[in-house]
């Protein structure tokens, strides 16, 4: 394989990676950390360490990416997040 062949290769899978969507989730002032744990395990599939350290981030940093995928994927998990009352977008 040529340089230029490897090249295009390394290019066109950064591409195809880079069509993956995020759920981002925002802080607010409303939900309980047991309640964002809670739906974090429920809609996205966490394990409870997983959900406390995205709640903790959260609460800190004021958003954090809790679930990256196919925006089909992250659809249905948004919207769970969005029914339980939480502040979330696909970007």
């Amino acid at each position: 394989m040529s340089t230029k062949e490897k090249i295009q290769e390394d290019i066109s899978v950064a591409e195809q990676e880079s069509n993956q969507n995020e759920i981002v989730l925002y802080n607010d002032e409303v939900n309980t950390f047991d309640h964002v744990i809670n739906t974090l395990i429920y809609a996205c599939d966490h394990t409870p360490e997983q959900a406390e350290q995205c709640t903790i981030l959260v609460h800190y940093k004021g958003k954090c990416t809790v679930k990256t995928g196919d925006f089909n994927e992250l659809k249905p998990r948004c919207t769970i997040l969005l029914d339980a009352g939480l502040s979330a977008e696909i970007i």
